[in-house]
């Protein structure tokens, strides 16, 4: 921190003109707080074990046996190993015609709401209850192996009924029908601003007071579709996903599902709820620039940063950490080192940046949700997790990108990004809970 920064952030008038800027929320609308996670992906079978492998720079990233990769530039990924559902989930529900990216999501649901203490769910909480998920590719797992046994086969002996399974749709549907569920439900195909897209969502939809609890997130499962197109974009790289390294050579593709639970503040103090965190802003915006590159000048990603900011009541100076969208592809890293010194200036080169993508891999539809919950982690747990397989400094990006190891912090906000296909970009903003009061004792 310079002399200048340091002078004006802590001079008393100073920050009293900081504090009366901040527009902070909407009068009337309530605090959203975060009272369960729920995860499975390539570094951790459950919440507790993907901390610490955040923490301990895990990477994931591996030959994949989900599927054939024969043909393509590299056979590796983030593939979730040895997933049994029936670990996760009740037997009093079926299995048998979910496809993996419901049986995914159904766990990580599960894992949710018990970390939330909600499960079972009580029955009066049922009718104001949603579900909002993120995703992509849906059940395309399983339409590949249905549209390979028709075209052997033939109709006939061909099982139509694997179909329903192929919407991104069904993961959200299937959490609303089991459960019971009647409050809003709905499902984000917005690339990989997807699961964040939905938290962003399900946030509104509780301080608004249109829902009393939002299980809310992203599934993503691999399949071979998705492998193969990433690999005709050629922007895979055949190793392991180094992002902001000066010889990364594209993204590394994985699977997750990543759920939580959303409720009002008030009503997460008066059950005696565990609170990772508060969700304090949002922010969405579009590129209107091409479908799979981003807009090299960075204009989208740097308004809906600067939304998200003016959303949560914050400025460039609260903001501790950022998990960056960070893909290891030439272009989205430059892009998003541009955009992080456009929107915080002389403070750019101080402010802890990581990409988790490293160590779980790009998981898509799913990745919003997924790095939203390494967020409240390094709230709730006092780290940063670091950017793994970084070895050489690329001069055009040149932030703290955190590579020697996860590092100790006494976190209260922390921003992530999410920058998708088609523009779509979208900013949240975690904060830690502190008492009657939020970050900074903003409301």
């Amino acid at each position: 921190m310079t002399f200048y920064d340091a002078h004006f952030r802590f001079h008393p008038f100073i920050k009293r003109l900081m504090k009366a800027d901040r527009k902070g929320p909407v009068k009337g609308r309530k605090r959203v707080v975060v009272t369960g996670l729920g995860t499975i992906n390539a570094i951790g079978g459950n919440t507790r074990q993907f901390a610490s492998a955040l923490r301990d720079g895990v990477c994931g990233i591996a030959p994949i046996d989900l599927f054939d990769t024969g043909g393509f530039r590299t056979g590796k990924g983030g593939q979730i190993r040895n997933f049994d559902p029936r670990q996760s989930v009740p037997p009093e529900f079926p299995l048998k015609r979910m496809s993996r990216a419901d049986q995914l999501s159904f766990a990580a649901s599960f894992e949710a709401l018990a970390d939330a203490r909600l499960w079972p769910l009580p029955p009066h909480m049922k009718e104001n209850t949603g579900v909002a998920i993120g995703g992509g590719s849906g059940g395309l797992l399983e339409a590949e192996s249905f549209y390979a046994r028709l075209l052997d086969k033939g109709s006939a002996r061909a099982k139509f009924s694997r179909l329903s399974t192929i919407f991104c749709a069904s993961s959200s549907d299937r959490i609303a029908s089991c459960l019971g569920l009647w409050g809003p439900k709905s499902t984000f195909m917005t690339a990989c601003s997807a699961g964040a897209t939905a938290l962003g969502y399900a946030r509104d939809l509780i301080a608004d007071g249109r829902a009393d609890i939002m299980l809310a997130g992203g599934v993503e499962p691999m399949c071979r579709i998705t492998y193969a197109a990433f690999n005709a974009l050629q922007s895979i790289d055949e190793g392991v996903c180094r992002p902001f390294d000066l010889n990364r050579a594209g993204l590394s593709l994985g699977e997750a599902a990543a759920i939580m639970v959303f409720e009002p503040l008030e009503q997460a103090l008066a059950r005696g709820a565990n609170i990772y965190g508060e969700i304090l802003g949002y922010g969405v915006t579009c590129d209107s620039f091409h479908m799979t590159a981003p807009d090299e000048q960075a204009s989208g990603a740097v308004r809906a940063m600067k939304a998200a900011l003016a959303d949560a009541g914050l400025t460039i100076y609260d903001i501790d950490y950022i998990n960056a969208h960070g893909t290891g592809t030439p272009v989205n890293d430059v892009m998003e080192t541009r955009a992080i010194k456009e929107v915080f200036g002389r403070r750019a080169g101080e402010i802890p940046v990581s990409s988790t993508k490293s160590m779980h891999a790009h998981t898509l539809g799913a990745s919003g949700a997924l790095e939203g919950i390494v967020s409240l982690l390094a709230l709730a747990r006092g780290f940063i997790p670091p950017t793994v397989n970084y070895k050489d400094a690329d001069p055009q990006c040149d932030l703290d990108y955190v590579t020697t190891g996860a590092r100790k912090a006494g976190l209260r906000a922390v921003l992530s990004n999410s920058f998708a296909f088609g523009g779509n970009n979208t900013t949240l903003i975690f904060g830690r809970y502190e008492g009657e009061g939020a970050v900074y004792g903003r409301h």
